[in-house]
């Protein structure tokens, strides 16, 4: 969709005439150690946020990633993946001081910019410690479930799908 060089261009509900540039291939040039198990595209797909993201952004995204995507109206907690609530109002995440930088709805609008090539060192580097910091829950799943239950604690394994970490550990 784009190319390194181009000028994205963002007007929707929660910005407007924000720009920023396209540093590195789709998909490519990530910084050492962040490596997110799934793509934007394939976390829409198997079912994050209750269906309710990215619904008044998609000029900005590629089609492609809607392709498959569950999503819908209003929040669904059965469009997620693992069928459960997971999510808080914006309203929670300003107020702990998780919305940070120019991405108004928060990590996952992070990392959809990231994949697509923009690149902000100083942010990328805050959301980067962030996403490695949530792998504790990995740690918690492993030490109260048994292997192969993917339903034994339902909403941290949600969690970590939605921070692009494997669930299915």
């Amino acid at each position: 969709m784009y190319k390194v060089g181009d000028i994205v261009v963002v007007n929707d509900r929660m910005q407007r005439d924000y720009r920023y540039e396209i540093a590195a291939r789709t998909g490519e040039g990530f910084m050492p150690g962040f490596r997110p198990r799934f793509s934007p595209a394939e976390m829409l797909a198997m079912g994050v946020f209750e269906g309710k993201y990215c619904n008044d952004c998609r000029d900005e995204l590629p089609d492609e990633w809607f392709a498959e995507a569950r999503v819908g109206g209003r929040p669904d907690p059965e469009l997620n993946y693992f069928g459960i609530k997971s999510r808080q109002p914006l309203s929670y995440w300003k107020d702990k001081g998780w919305i940070v930088g120019p991405d108004p709805r928060g990590w996952f609008q992070w990392y959809c910019r990231y994949y697509l090539g923009r690149r902000l060192p100083e942010l990328d580097a805050l959301q980067v410690k962030r996403w490695r910091g949530f792998a504790r829950h990995a740690g918690q799943i492993r030490a109260n479930c048994e292997p192969g239950d993917i339903f034994c604690r339902r909403r941290q394994r949600q969690a970590l799908l939605q921070w692009s970490h494997d669930p299915f550990i």
